[in-house]
């Protein structure tokens, strides 16, 4: 490309601000969302960013709700919720440029369709990443843990210019970022992972080494991992890693302080995001006769516990 695309990243949460963070110094960034603390704290004060090292470093970064005054936008950068997907998926419509396309960095399955159903297939890519992100408090992010993030381009392209300006964008921002042609591999990798940890933390109120150094929590962990390695499996996707339970016992371990999403979510009274992990394993192995008892209990258990915690707030309201 001839120009640095200017980047709107949809989602004001951990993961928008950390990126938004790191981008902002190097393109035209502007984040979209809809938590009016966070919005009030970054155009107030900007974005604090606590980096691993523990060094804080801050960034003007335009804030807003709507993309009604906004200029369009090259790329759109979908890192909400899964269940704010389809809300994500209409702002996208309406704030990309003609030629823009949006991806999606999100947990889960089912997100890509989504916005492929709002945008065209041809204007979705796919990313995952493993970085770590949490809020501290409203207009602060913590870099909780460095990891990789790999881009595919929208079906039916090898890659485009603007996922490589991106990659290149990320990766002078300090990510770690490659290119791939085929990533449903990584696609059901992280979900592996995410299903072993992220519902037992949210159920057992303990960050992830706790599964790690818990047997019978350990136990778990690795039977959701392989149950969801052998759904993959069954739709012929081989996953990035030899092991999915040994690589959710080595994620928990290496990742012990950090508190899942799924976890601050349940904390906090929020939908989690146990529908596109957990949910979305069970209802495909279905599909393909492949037994999935570990994960269909883990999905009605955080449901039930998310039932609990949102019905609760509402009563106290």
């Amino acid at each position: 490309m001839d120009h640095f695309p200017r980047i709107g990243i949809i989602g004001i949460g951990a993961m928008g601000c950390l990126f938004a963070a790191r981008l902002s110094p190097l393109a035209s960034v502007t984040l979209l969302g809809h938590w009016p603390a966070q919005l009030q704290a970054v155009r107030h004060a900007g974005l604090a960013l606590i980096t691993p090292e523990g060094e804080t470093v801050h960034r003007r970064v335009p804030a807003v709700e709507s993309t009604t005054a906004e200029a369009p936008v090259d790329l759109a950068l979908i890192l909400v919720k899964s269940h704010q997907t389809t809300t994500a998926a209409e702002a996208a419509r309406l704030w990309l440029a003609p030629a823009g396309i949006a991806i999606t960095l999100q947990n889960g399955l089912g997100n890509r369709e989504i916005l492929a159903a709002a945008l065209g297939p041809g204007r979705v890519g796919l990313g995952i990443t493993t970085e770590g992100a949490t809020i501290v408090r409203p207009g602060v992010v913590r870099h909780a843990g460095r990891g990789m993030t790999h881009l595919a381009a929208p079906a039916g392209a090898a890659t485009t210019p603007l996922v490589a300006a991106l990659a290149a964008l990320l990766r002078q921002a300090g990510f770690t970022t490659h290119l791939v042609e085929h990533v449903d591999s990584l696609v059901w990798g992280k979900l592996a992972v995410n299903a072993g940890i992220n519902p037992l933390t949210a159920l057992l109120n303990v960050p992830n080494g706790y599964l790690a150094q818990d047997p019978r929590a350990r136990r778990i962990m690795m039977a959701a991992a392989a149950e969801t390695a052998a759904v993959a499996a069954a739709q012929g996707i081989p996953l990035p890693y030899a092991s999915a339970p040994q690589r959710a016992l080595a994620v928990a371990q290496a990742t012990a302080a950090n508190h899942s999403s799924m976890l601050q979510d349940v904390r906090q009274g929020r939908p989690t995001e146990i529908e596109a992990i957990c949910g979305a394993i069970a209802r495909v192995g279905q599909q393909w006769s492949v037994p999935t008892p570990v994960n269909t209990a883990l999905w009605r258990l955080v449901k039930a516990l998310e039932n609990s915690k949102i019905d609760g707030l509402s009563h106290i309201a």
